[in-house]
């Protein structure tokens, strides 16, 4: 099962559907910022991400939760009262972009009369909705990254943007004491609109899950434990050269 928060979601949803590794590589080639967003002039933020709509029900092989091969949950935020909000039944596009809707930056998504936000704020890494969903062993992925690359703010997005990295890092112990292994990309160096540089993404998040293998397949040996781990072993890779072309 896979439980996924904002783009984790959305790469949840797409995998969980029926995707396939290749198609799923295809998808990061060519989306763009303008493929699910546009600018607009709103007091609730700068873009929306409606255009997600189309873009998913284009991407996606089904359209429901209870269609998905996969069982997903979708971690959102509700705006008013702040507690997290797991989907797992009903359309799967809106809530994706309800995960996605990155406060300050997108607007909020109405879904049953809830007003939604990113779920980062509620649930960053979800492990405790797959403990929740009845997942034994957990493994974490984390794109730990700077938002704001200098001393001083660019401009609102990176006040807003490095607040909310700071934040996520501060509740790290939550998230971390229900996973059983942490994979932590390293994602130092990469813009949140680096969409050009598909592959050297995809390779470092390869390098990663390789570190993590010996891990994981420890887990085919032994019976998964009922609680949560204390403490999760962390797995932070650096990734190797980008071969020549």
């Amino acid at each position: 099962m896979v439980a996924g928060t904002s783009v984790g979601a959305l790469i949840g949803a797409a995998y969980c559907s029926g995707l396939t590794i290749a198609e799923l590589e295809e998808v990061a080639h060519r989306v763009r910022f303008t493929t699910f967003a546009r600018w607009t002039l709103s007091r609730y933020g700068f873009a929306t991400n409606d255009r997600m709509v189309s873009f998913l029900a284009r991407t996606l092989k089904v359209q429901r939760f209870e269609e998905l091969r996969i069982p997903l949950g979708v971690a959102a935020t509700d705006f008013n009262t702040g507690e997290g909000v797991v989907f797992h039944s009903g359309p799967i596009i809106d809530s994706v972009r309800a995960s996605c809707a990155y406060p300050g930056m997108f607007l909020p998504v109405e879904i049953r009369g809830r007003w939604l936000v990113d779920g980062m704020l509620s649930h960053p890494v979800p492990t405790r909705p797959l403990r929740e969903m009845g997942a034994k062993r957990v493994l974490a992925v984390q794109l730990k990254g700077q938002w704001s690359k200098t001393t001083v703010p660019r401009h609102l997005f990176d006040v807003i943007g490095q607040s909310f990295a700071i934040a996520q890092d501060m509740m790290g112990t939550v998230w971390r004491s229900a996973a059983d292994v942490v994979i932590e990309p390293d994602v130092a160096g990469f813009d949140y609109d680096d969409f050009k540089r598909a592959d050297e993404l995809i390779h470092v998040g390869e390098v990663a899950m390789r570190r993590a293998l010996p891990e994981v397949r420890k887990w085919l040996e032994a019976p998964a434990e009922t609680a949560a781990p204390g403490k999760a072993p962390a797995l932070v890779a650096r990734p190797a050269p980008m071969p020549a072309d």
